[in-house]
């Protein structure tokens, strides 16, 4: 079984119209080209083809996992959530201590994380160790950087 993954409104339809491409126009241009690689003659040292059944397996892997991730998603709406702790879905502003900088997260889904629009997974070494904090808490992070002490200091949505 799936672990359960939690995602904003835009997320989902974000990983849904991703999938909806993949299965149609995905599909289509890698049958096209498996068709074009096998019109060329003999399989068996054509490297068009085999490129082009790899790259098919490569895309039915991302489906099956766009899939799952769907399936086993949970749309959370951003109004309903509790500010007393850092939990999904709620954005954080930390103090590293070790630079006296304040910084500002999102806690998404593995799905949704996008480092350069502030968003950070849930799974990553901070998020692991922000998650369930309150305001005024600080935490020790190993990263591959080192050691960072955080300071939480407000959670928003």
């Amino acid at each position: 079984m799936s672990k359960v993954q939690y995602l904003t409104q835009e997320g989902y339809d974000k990983l849904d119209a991703e999938l909806k491409d993949l299965k149609t126009r995905g599909r289509r241009e890698i049958a096209e080209d498996i068709a074009e690689a096998r019109a060329k003659g003999d399989l068996s040292e054509n490297a068009e083809y085999d490129a082009a059944k790899e790259a098919q397996g490569h895309l039915e892997d991302r489906i099956t996992k766009l899939e799952d991730a769907l399936a086993n998603a949970r749309v959370l709406d951003t109004k309903d959530l509790d500010l007393s702790k850092v939990r999904v879905l709620t954005t954080v502003t930390i103090l590293n201590k070790n630079t006296d900088k304040e910084m500002k997260y999102t806690l998404v889904s593995a799905n949704e994380a996008d480092f350069a629009a502030g968003k950070i997974s849930i799974d990553s070494p901070i998020g692991k160790a922000l998650m369930g904090r309150e305001i005024g808490e600080t935490v020790e992070v190993e990263v591959p950087a080192g050691k960072l002490e955080l300071v939480v200091k407000n959670i928003e949505i």
